[in-house]
């Protein structure tokens, strides 16, 4: 309990909180939308997925100074790629953040005169490049894990053997994709944060996807993907040893 109670008093934990509804709602909306007599349940699925995403707002609206104080760290990282993937992914967080700020101003009414599309499309363009960004991080870290999995692997074969077997992820002689899964799958289960990391950014770059039109899905895939992604951001708030470091 005392655990549930620090996790609801963090801004982060209750966004993830009332994220994880939304999601749900329209996941819950899309599955009931084709049968017949569930009108009632469908709309009101529809209000709660509304004000939660109203409701969200007020805690987003600090997190430009988050996201701000995420780009200042990043610059510090020792390895060049995770620095400049992490900056410039920040970066674009800071002006979706600052379009996403816009936007709520104009739904409440402080200013008429905001072209809603416009700045709609401009959020999820730079939370699109955000997420590109992140997601060619991960797999620059699942790369170097792969590598050094493969380095332990071999290295292990030459001690079991006077005749070293050679193995290697791009053998030709070997089931090579059978390798690589093998190693991506040993990879990803020792080290968790960075699998948390994966999903979540894969989850989450649906819907900008669908947005900008590049790849259009169903309000019960991007349901599905912002749930689990909600979830994957939930445990990484609960439990700040599962969130990836930077190095």
């Amino acid at each position: 309990m005392d655990g549930f109670i620090r996790f609801t008093n963090q801004t982060q934990g209750r966004d993830r909180l009332f994220r994880a509804t939304q999601y749900t709602c329209m996941l819950l909306r899309y599955l009931l939308e084709p049968k017949a007599g569930k009108e009632k349940v469908v709309m009101k699925l529809k209000k709660l997925e509304s004000s939660v995403s109203t409701g969200r707002k007020w805690f987003r609206l600090g997190n430009v100074l988050h996201a701000v104080q995420a780009t200042q760290q990043s610059v510090h990282a020792t390895d060049l790629v995770p620095r400049l993937c992490l900056t410039l992914a920040n970066v674009n967080r800071v002006i979706y953040f600052v379009c996403d700020t816009i936007l709520w101003v104009r739904s409440v009414g402080l200013a008429s005169g905001i072209n809603k599309e416009k700045w709609r499309l401009w959020a999820a363009r730079h939370y699109y490049y955000s997420l590109l960004l992140s997601l060619a991080r991960d797999l620059y870290e699942i790369s170097l894990q792969m590598e050094q999995a493969a380095h332990d692997r071999a290295k292990r074969e030459k001690s079991l053997s006077q005749e070293p077997l050679g193995y290697s992820v791009a053998d030709e002689e070997t089931e090579w994709l059978q390798s690589f899964l093998l190693l991506l799958f040993r990879s990803l289960k020792k080290h968790p944060p960075l699998l948390l990391d994966t999903v979540k950014n894969f989850c989450d770059i649906l819907n900008p996807l669908d947005q900008l039109g590049i790849y259009k899905s169903n309000p019960g895939i991007i349901g599905l993907g912002g749930l689990v992604s909600s979830i994957a951001g939930i445990i990484t708030v609960a439990n700040p040893q599962m969130k990836l470091k930077m190095h």
